[in-house]
């Protein structure tokens, strides 16, 4: 019998599982995969979380990170033995993933300086303008750069003792393996990378050392940094230590062999098989981000876009928004507490998916209602602040069915506008992937989305395991003793019996959502003013 047919418990009992582990904005997730297969996915755990704002910043306490990551573990460790009757001893590989960006600073002992600043903190807007012009490209606000550049401009006091700044995914796989190292593509988000060397872009540092060298004194940007690697290289084995934090009951033993730690939107392009030019993905969650894989680079730099990698070290345009579905849950919590006092027994997603449904019946444009899902500062947007609204002139026709193509539209919107400049820059696309809970719904958001795009988005059931599952199918990629690209092995290992649902853009939606684009870039006139006139 091959490995790849071996019975689950087989798998597990002779270590050939490969797992994945990712922090992202509202839940840590475990999934263990068949490393010889990675579409087989063998068990998953999770653990809800939240982030919380203190002192004038989004962050998370590091206790909550390894409350999380060990409960999120335990639950995949109970589902093993519960479905096999197995115990995880050890693994073929594993791998971290997390929210991109962010600031995570540590002094020459490890200590944490500042509270973790993550990526949803938009305070670094005079950094990032002073970065993007000198280094000739789009420095984002929540760029780690920018971050800390910003503290260097603010004159913080833990400025003298920094010794290492990373990400969280990156944090997580040291405390776990003992290596300072990042995926490529978490590592683009940090600081701009040269795709031609796979690593941090040398001039840069260079010209980032002199823009501090009076302010910080002795701040050598190369020593800060964590080191670069591409998918596919060892990236460290895990220690006692980290197998402690991540089992404490002892079970699982140290020197699993881990991948590169990467961020989420490398996880989400390993997940939808869109690692290679003329493709992309739409993630949608907390935050909605489209990456698309460059033939070439760009004629110039765009604030709307990042210029960031694929795990494997190849140009993106990554379109980041820092609002994506919350918005719309929480209308969709209003009417699901409506159903419930008015004697209805309605699961949460029967009501989605009933609010879904009804949207298809909206006028193609929305019938004149605009949704700004703005709960937080969207710089694409120019919005320094988030101010969701529902606004609609007297001639407009509010229905429900309006109502919901307008919230549903309103995730989609300030992409949009990112993913023009795309298209001005006659970047083509021949299909663009698509996951997260907002496309569990078949042929709603995902029709919607096509025609925002003007473009076929396809959806795959196992995309709906999300970045945890690709993280772990990186960690089988590096466990492959034959090699090769990651594409290939993604088109012949993981996705070969994969089956795609596509969708093209639907005639009526394309002009209809165009229609809705011109009122939402015209009504961001509302969200400032909204801004302003409040204390």
């Amino acid at each position: 019998m091959s490995a790849a047919i071996l019975p689950a418990a087989d798998v597990i009992a002779t270590g050939r599982a490969a797992l994945g582990i990712e922090l992202g904005s509202t839940r840590i997730k475990a999934c263990l995969v068949d490393a010889d297969d990675p579409s087989r996915v063998l068990a998953t755990g999770s653990h809800a979380w939240e982030n919380r704002y203190r002192q004038g910043n989004w962050t998370y306490a590091l206790e909550d990170v390894w409350a999380g990551v060990e409960a999120a573990y335990a639950a995949l460790a109970a589902e093993v033995r519960g479905t096999y009757g197995a115990e995880i001893q050890t693994l073929a590989a594993a791998g971290v993933s997390a929210m991109m960006h962010g600031y995570l600073a540590f002094d020459a002992e490890g200590e944490l300086l500042v509270p973790f600043r993550t990526w949803r903190n938009t305070s670094t807007e005079r950094a990032a303008g002073v970065l993007s012009e000198l280094l000739g490209t789009n420095i984002p606000l929540r760029w780690s750069i920018a971050h800390l550049y910003q503290a260097v401009l603010d004159e913080e006091d833990h400025i003298p003792d920094l010794h290492s700044f990373t990400t969280l995914a990156g944090y997580v796989h040291e405390r776990l393996t003992g290596r300072r190292v990042l995926g490529i593509g978490d590592a683009s988000g940090m600081f701009p990378v040269d795709v031609a060397t796979r690593d941090y872009d040398a001039d840069m540092m260079a010209k980032f050392d002199r823009l501090v060298a009076e302010r910080a004194p002795g701040l050598e940007l190369r020593g800060l940094l964590p080191d670069v690697l591409v998918a596919g290289e060892p990236a460290g084995e895990l220690t006692p230590e980290g197998a402690a934090l991540l089992d404490p009951s002892g079970t699982l033993r140290p020197g699993v062999l881990f991948c590169p730690p990467e961020g989420d939107a490398g996880t989400g392009m390993v997940a939808t098989n869109s690692v290679a030019p003329r493709t992309g993905n739409v993630s949608a969650g907390t935050s909605i981000f489209a990456m698309v894989v460059l033939e070439g680079p760009l004629r110039r730099a765009h604030e709307e876009l990042d210029l960031v990698t694929t795990p494997a070290g190849d140009l993106v345009a990554m379109v980041h928004c820092n609002n994506g579905a919350s918005e719309l849950a929480a209308w969709v919590g209003l009417f699901e507490r409506f159903a419930a006092i008015a004697g209805g027994t309605l699961h949460p997603d029967e009501v989605f998916e009933a609010l879904f449904v009804e949207s298809l019946d909206g006028a193609p444009d929305a019938g004149g209602l605009l949704a700004y899902n703005h709960l937080a500062g969207e710089p694409i947007a120019g919005l320094s602040e988030g101010r969701p609204l529902v606004v609609r002139t007297p001639d407009s026709r509010l229905t429900l069915a309006n109502f919901m193509r307008a919230q549903l539209y309103g995730v989609f919107g300030t992409l949009a506008l990112g993913m023009r400049v795309l298209a001005e820059e006659g970047v083509e696309l021949d299909r663009m992937y698509a996951h997260g809970g907002v496309f569990r719904t078949a042929g709603v958001a995902q029709r919607f989305l096509a025609g925002a795009l003007d473009a076929p988005v396809a959806v795959a059931a196992t995309a709906s395991e999300g970045g945890a599952w690709g993280i772990a199918v990186l960690a089988a990629f590096a466990a492959d003793p034959a090699g090769g690209p990651i594409d290939r092995f993604l088109t012949d290992r993981v996705f070969a019996q994969t089956e795609f649902d596509s969708i093209d853009p639907d005639p009526e939606d394309v002009p209809g959502f165009a229609a809705y684009l011109t009122r939402y870039r015209a009504g961001l006139a509302i969200e400032h003013a909204a801004i302003s006139a409040t204390p």
